[in-house]
C-alpha cells in the first residue's frame, strides 16, 4: 500500500442521535464530539460559575471542556464516547447534577 494514496475507507450506514431535542446524523466510528461538530455544534457545556460555553478543546480526553450528558449520565467526555444509534445527548449545565 502506498501511503500517499487514499485509504478508500467506507464507513457503515449513517444513523441518528438526538442533541438537545434535534436529530443529527452520525456514522460508525465517530465520537459524540465528532458527530456534534459535523452537525455544526461547537458548544455543548457551560462552565459552573460564569455559564460560559465550552466544546472540544484538546479532542483526546485530557481536558474536560467537552463534557455532555449522554443517555442521562452527566460528565461524559464527548471526545471519548462513541456515538451510538439513538443516543440522547444534552448540553451539560455546570456540574451536570441538580445542585
Amino acid at each position: 500500500m502506498n501511503p500517499q494514496e487514499p485509504a478508500r475507507a467506507r464507513p457503515g450506514p449513517a444513523f441518528t442521535l438526538t442533541f438537545d431535542g434535534r436529530e443529527i446524523a452520525a456514522v460508525p466510528g465517530q465520537t459524540v464530539a465528532a458527530a456534534l461538530w459535523a452537525a455544526g455544534a461547537t458548544s455543548w457545556r457551560t462552565t459552573r460559575r460564569a455559564g460560559r460555553p465550552r466544546g472540544v478543546f484538546c479532542g483526546i480526553g485530557v481536558c474536560f471542556d467537552c463534557l455532555v450528558t449522554v443517555n442521562g449520565s452527566p460528565n461524559q467526555r464527548a471526545c471519548l464516547v462513541p456515538a451510538r444509534p439513538g443516543d440522547v445527548v444534552r448540553t451539560q449545565e455546570g456540574t451536570g447534577h441538580e445542585d
